[in-house]
């Protein structure tokens, strides 16, 4: 039965749902701003992702009210080409007014164990979160939650070790932490992704529709390539509003 806390929202292209996707963040900003003075995101890596930022960069926002945190990292040096971190801050927090204070990136530099264990500390101060982002990976894993790793039940931040994706440690917040927020967007787009969609729309316990089911207002925002037949033939096209 179809979850009604969780709507997918097809587009044609993966352009369309990176427009879509920078106006949702604007909108719960502002709003988040104007409720409580200050803006928490959780952010993900990825192709999607990454061009959601720069396309925010390209926008005026209060961003000294913006608090980023980010949803998995790497265990890599700081300055390693791979790490999310590195790449957010060239692309968003290089070009936008963000403090640095309210930049909080996981220290996974430190260890898997060391980084999970200081940034666990950190989030719970933080939740709930006004918004988190998401991508999904072609097996359906999102942040850094593979398919067949189990996940404790009460944790928010763990290690990851043996990751089926090179580097194999890794440091993820939990399906806990991620639904713990007002919304999340989850952003699927290319055709490698269509399988896992058919599969997460069919009922098959995927690491992201485990951490959907888990939250309160959830939507999915998918382009054409990535979206399988029950969607193209449910879901109305969506345009974003370019204006």
């Amino acid at each position: 039965m179809a979850d009604s806390r969780i709507t997918f929202r097809r587009y044609d292209s993966a352009a369309q749902v990176a427009t879509a996707t920078v106006q949702q963040i604007l909108a719960a900003a502002e709003y988040a701003i104007q409720r409580h003075g200050h803006f928490s995101v959780v952010i993900a890596g990825g192709r999607t992702p990454l061009e959601v930022y720069r396309l925010l960069a390209t926008h005026d926002a209060d961003w000294e009210r913006w608090q980023l945190f980010c949803g998995d990292e790497r265990c890599l040096p700081v300055d390693h080409p791979e790490r999310n971190s590195l790449a957010v801050s060239e692309i968003l927090l290089d070009r936008v007014p963000i403090p640095a204070v309210h930049w909080h990136p996981i220290p996974a530099e430190r260890g898997a164990e060391m980084a999970a264990a200081q940034y666990d500390v950190l989030i719970r101060s933080q939740l709930p979160f006004d918004l988190v982002l998401l991508g999904m990976g072609e097996d359906g894993h999102t942040a850094s939650l593979f398919p067949g790793h189990p996940v404790p039940h009460d944790a928010l931040v763990i290690p990851i070790h043996q990751a089926p994706k090179p580097p194999s440690e890794r440091v993820s917040l939990t399906p806990k932490a991620l639904a713990a927020s007002h919304a999340m967007l989850i952003l699927v787009t290319g055709s490698g992704k269509r399988e896992a969609l058919a599969q997460w729309r069919r009922g098959v316990t995927l690491p992201v529709a485990v951490v959907a089911a888990a939250g309160q207002q959830v939507e999915v925002l998918m382009d054409g390539e990535a979206a399988d037949e029950i969607s193209t033939q449910t879901e109305s096209r969506c345009q974003p509003d370019t204006h």
